[in-house]
């Protein structure tokens, strides 16, 4: 499973990040984390604001931090499919 984290490094990027891997360590999954910093590599998922996460290509969330509930809901349906 691939996981990218959109954003140029601001405070609520770096929290999406530490709240994926907090996420991703409570559910034991191999995921690779991506940190996405190039603005025309975040512009090519059309989102208006950072932070963004994205899940196996699929942008899940965009301008705000997602609860844990909803970044692990958003794992466990990819890696069941």
């Amino acid at each position: 499973m691939n996981v990218k984290i959109l954003g140029k490094g601001c405070p609520k990027c770096k929290r999406l990040e530490e709240l994926t891997r907090e996420v991703v360590d409570e559910l034991g999954i191999a995921v690779e984390i991506e940190k996405v910093t190039d603005i025309n590599a975040i512009m090519a998922y059309d989102i208006l604001s950072t932070p963004g996460l994205v899940v196996n290509e699929t942008l899940v969330s965009y301008g705000r931090i997602p609860q844990k509930e909803e970044i692990r809901e958003w794992l466990q349906m990819v890696d069941l499919s």
